[in-house]
């Protein structure tokens, strides 16, 4: 039963810092790292996680460093795309010897796990919290997309393109991510697209492809519909979300939000 974990926006900042002066970053990173870890035992078949960006809130070298020393500890490898809050060349030098990290240009790459393959897309665009696909990374999804011919596709981006209702995140979503769709509605093979930026847990459909944004590991960002409010975050438990490839038939790829954290249980329903 191949699958991944989904990791985002971690937002890592210096030792010793929170992140906004009041989120502890890397203690919620390091709850999900031993989450994980209690429960890989449980869940059987994952095969990596896939980080979809914000590993860190401002780039930095330092930043990236702490975040590989909390992830050191996780038992999967583990691949990843930046998102707005990345610097796409300190990236790059912080995890350099990855197999899966191109050597130059965006952070474009894709995964087979047998079943269906994962493409990751960078949609950083730096100076910005929007995110764009280049001209490059559309005709990267091209290629990728034809080369699996009818295999299912799962598209991983940091910015979805889903419409959430909180006007800020929506504004700062994947302002081309329509082409990203049309691409996927073509493609012979069962699709989805799972993303993160929002810090929440939002899923949605465009046409036929599926659309999921995992939670955050560290604060949420406030679900408020109101027009006009800046986001505010709020220091709501973090999670992850477990994606595993089920062969039955009405399965396929089954999404499983996890929150972070060891809990009381579990017990049997009855005695």
């Amino acid at each position: 039963m191949p699958g991944f974990i989904q990791i985002t926006d971690a937002h890592i900042v210096s030792p010793g810092a929170l992140a906004y002066s009041r989120s502890d970053t890397a203690e919620a990173l390091r709850r999900a790292v031993e989450t994980i870890n209690a429960k890989l035992p449980h869940w059987g078949g994952i095969d990596c996680a896939i980080v979809t960006g914000d590993l860190t809130d401002h780039g930095t070298p330092e930043e990236y460093a702490h975040f590989l020393s909390i992830m050191d500890e996780l038992a999967l490898p583990w691949l990843a795309i930046p998102g707005n809050h990345d610097q796409r060349d300190p990236m790059r030098k912080a995890l350099a010897g990855a197999s899966w990290l191109p050597d130059a240009g965006p952070l474009h790459w894709v995964r087979d796990f047998g079943p269906f393959s994962v493409i990751g897309l960078d949609t950083l665009l730096e100076g910005a919290h929007h995110g764009m696909l280049c001209d490059a990374g559309m005709a990267f999804l091209d290629t990728t997309l034809s080369a699996i011919g009818d295999q299912p596709a799962i598209v991983a981006t940091h910015h979805p393109y889903i419409h959430t209702g909180i006007p800020a995140m929506d504004a700062d979503n994947l302002r081309n991510g329509a082409g990203v769709i049309a691409r996927l509605e073509a493609h012979p093979g069962p699709v989805r697209m799972v993303s993160g930026h929002v810090h929440r847990a939002v899923a949605g459909q465009l046409g036929r492809v599926t659309c999921q944004i995992s939670p955050a590991t560290c604060h949420a960002v406030l679900t408020d519909h109101r027009a006009g409010l800046d986001p505010h975050l709020v220091l709501e438990p973090g999670a992850v979300t477990l994606h595993r490839w089920v062969e039955q038939p009405g399965a396929g790829l089954v999404s499983d939000v996890i929150p972070t954290g060891i809990f009381p249980g579990p017990w049997p329903f009855e005695d």
